[in-house]
């Protein structure tokens, strides 16, 4: 696709049918880490009119955990797991009772979704999310979603809910993602260091990565960082979603298209929600190595994944969990979904079609995994 200006990326996003709107903790909280209210109030009102104007609006917010160590009575964010998860079940309640009343103002209902990482990974919790995130909207509710900290645990969690943001986007197909965090737009540095340059528009935001030096996230209350923003707005761009960069201060202007923040350009249209979600959420349970030739044919990007190009196999996976495919060198060519069994590739490996169909019976002369269920690394 032919890359667009600064000013059609911006107009995109104002006249986006549906967006994701991204809010960090420290965008909500006092230094102290409690709850402010009156920023809170202040998002809810750009967001509230841009919805009003006939947007469907998901909001993604963190603060669950900033909102309850206060009311437990704790100087700052704990640090062990239990208490994190005990501050979190306190705090998304008083969250959800701010944005609830705040919402009301403007005639607008929320509903809550909480969603861990599991919740993205597996296909069928994927088109649950998926499902209640579609019907939310078509009866006109703002959702608002969360990681689920409460049970989340350090072993298998987003971290951040940067990337939750940009999975979400995919799950409703939205025209826009709006990262809202505490600094004005993207530099070329940290923006205390002297030097460092504002960057209004990036046109390709994989290789910008090479060319920007950001950091992780040195807030009390919050866990992300321009890092996981920046690989937000990547699986927003690969997946055809234009993105906003910018301060809370700046929610309503940056959803009208106005020139704030840092604008981030897709980079390839849109492809399907299957293909999406095993590109960014799937998690591969397994692999497959395969030969030159089967690997060249990948690569073309038009081809399945016959067993007389596969060479090893390993995991244990069952037929539908994504699983890499690799080549004989052991580099990740592409993700795809089994068309098998773990235990029964090992029968089929180098045996073309005929083979199959005469040694193992008609149900096996079939692709390892089809063209239509593989996507490109």
């Amino acid at each position: 696709m032919n890359t667009p200006s600064q000013s059609q990326v911006r107009s995109s996003v104002a006249q986006a049918r549906t967006i994701v709107v991204k809010v960090g903790s420290s965008s909500l909280t006092h230094a102290s880490g409690r709850l402010d209210v009156e920023r809170l109030h202040a998002l809810v009102s750009a967001i509230a009119h841009t919805s009003l104007m006939g947007a469907r609006l998901v909001l993604v917010s963190s603060g669950a955990i900033a909102a309850g160590f206060g009311q437990l009575g704790f100087d700052e964010r704990p640090s062990d797991v239990a208490t994190q998860q005990a501050t979190a079940s306190v705090g998304q309640g008083l969250l959800m009772a701010h944005y609830e009343s705040s919402f009301g103002r403007f005639g607008l209902r929320v509903g809550q979704i909480l969603i861990t990482a599991e919740d993205t990974i597996r296909a069928t919790q994927y088109r649950n999310a998926r499902r209640t995130l579609d019907r939310l909207l078509e009866l006109g509710v703002v959702p608002i979603v969360n990681e689920n900290d409460a049970l989340a645990s350090n072993e298998i969690r987003f971290g951040d809910n940067d990337r939750l943001s940009a999975l979400v986007a995919n799950m409703v197909r939205a025209d826009a993602l709006v990262l809202l965090t505490d600094v004005d737009c993207l530099y070329t540095e940290p923006p205390s260091r002297p030097g460092a340059r504002r960057i209004a528009y990036v046109p390709d935001v994989v290789n910008a990565l090479d060319h920007v030096k950001v950091s992780g996230s040195v807030s009390g209350v919050g866990t992300g960082g321009m890092v996981t923003k920046l690989e937000a707005s990547r699986i927003a761009a690969v997946s055809g979603i234009p993105t906003v960069l910018t301060s809370a201060d700046n929610a309503g202007p940056a959803l009208m298209g106005d020139a704030v923040g840092t604008i981030f350009a897709p980079v390839r249209h849109r492809g399907s929600s299957r293909r999406l979600w095993i590109s960014f959420a799937a998690e591969p349970r397994g692999g497959l190595a395969v030969d030159t030739g089967a690997a060249k044919a990948i690569r073309g990007g038009r081809a399945s994944l016959l067993a007389a190009g596969v060479v090893g196999a390993h995991g244990d996976f069952s037929a539908g969990d994504p699983i890499w495919v690799s080549d004989e060198a052991g580099e990740h060519i592409a993700k795809g979904l089994a068309g098998y069994d773990s235990e029964e590739v090992p029968h089929m490996l180098g045996r073309n079609t005929t083979q199959l169909r005469r040694l193992l019976g008609e149900a096996y002369a079939h692709p390892l995994v089809h063209r239509d269920n593989l996507v490109l690394v």
